[in-house]
């Protein structure tokens, strides 16, 4: 299946005869319960909805749904609906977690200090962008929970993330190692592990991928821009994932493309047990709506 859009995702998950079971830990949020009754109408997702039951019923009424339509449980703090997800995570009962009314520290240390959470690798966040200026999604990791990873931090984001799209269907996924130039310079970390990333997988260490780096962002994504220096590599102007070199180059890079491009986007943290959708509550509400398909659509094969 060929993703160039998040409503291709919608339409495959909605296809889907067996849907992704979410558990959402102490639901009585608004913004989480307003995504999560959308994608549930729309044949998403199987949520259980863990937490205050009064005001979770209170909040899917208000939504315009009958409260009796879903999966509630009754948690009397985000300490017991924690170990109600968790426990429903690591009995096979749930396929995914995604946050409601807590703090993202909270419910990450909920996963990371529990050994039955994790997959033996660090935990990292994969954004995924929509925009008229480029033909098909693409990734940038890790842009929010590894700060200055070093290169075996950069291998496991890397890994992470494209296991991640093996579990979308994309088979060979084209990874650019950003830097601000495309030639190994010693002086540059970020252009050192960018190249030895690439050896790694030319040498078969790193699979089911392809490897370019060091790479600049316009080689790596703009059509004609590799043809124009003379540069050739099978990711140029056609990248899948942007492997960025620390938390302060995604983070900015990642805010261009929201803020002042206007693109559409879904996150999830990869690395764990099942995937997490940890959105903000700042977030708009076709991000968190996008960030619900998409774990909805890779949850069963993660």
């Amino acid at each position: 299946m060929a993703i160039e859009k998040f409503q291709d995702i919608v339409e495959a998950v909605q296809k889907m005869e067996k849907k992704t079971v979410i558990a959402v830990v102490q639901a009585q949020d608004e913004h989480t319960l307003d995504a999560i009754v959308k994608a549930t109408g729309d044949g998403l997702i199987q949520p259980v909805l863990i937490g205050d039951e009064a005001k979770i019923r209170e909040i899917i009424a208000a939504e315009g749904a009958n409260p009796d339509d879903f999966d509630i449980r009754a948690a009397e703090d985000e300490t017991a609906a924690l170990k109600i997800a968790t426990d429903l995570v690591k009995a096979g009962e749930a396929n995914a977690m995604m946050k409601g009314k807590l703090q993202t520290g909270d419910f990450m240390r909920a996963v990371v200090k529990d050994d039955e959470m994790k997959r033996g690798g660090l935990i990292s966040l994969v954004g995924f962008y929509e925009m008229p200026s480029y033909h098909k999604l693409f990734a940038v990791s890790d842009m929010g929970m590894n700060t200055y990873p070093d290169l075996d931090g950069k291998k496991a984001i890397l890994t992470n993330a494209v296991e991640l799209m093996h579990a979308m269907g994309i088979e060979e996924p084209k990874v650019a190692c950003l830097s601000a130039v495309e030639k190994l310079n010693p002086k540059m970390p970020d252009a050192v592990d960018g190249d030895a990333l690439k050896q790694q997988n030319l040498n078969g260490e790193i699979k089911g991928c392809i490897v370019e780096g060091p790479i600049s962002f316009d080689l790596a994504m703009v059509d004609g821009a590799a043809a124009a220096k003379g540069y050739e590599s099978p990711v140029a102007g056609d990248a899948d994932l942007l492997l960025v070199p620390d938390i302060v180059c995604g983070n900015v890079l990642v805010k261009c493309l929201t803020e002042f491009s206007g693109a559409d986007t879904a996150g999830i943290m990869v690395g764990a047990r099942v995937p997490l959708v940890v959105t903000s509550r700042s977030a708009k509400a076709s991000d968190k709506y996008y960030s619900i398909a998409l774990t909805a659509f890779v949850g069963q094969s993660y």
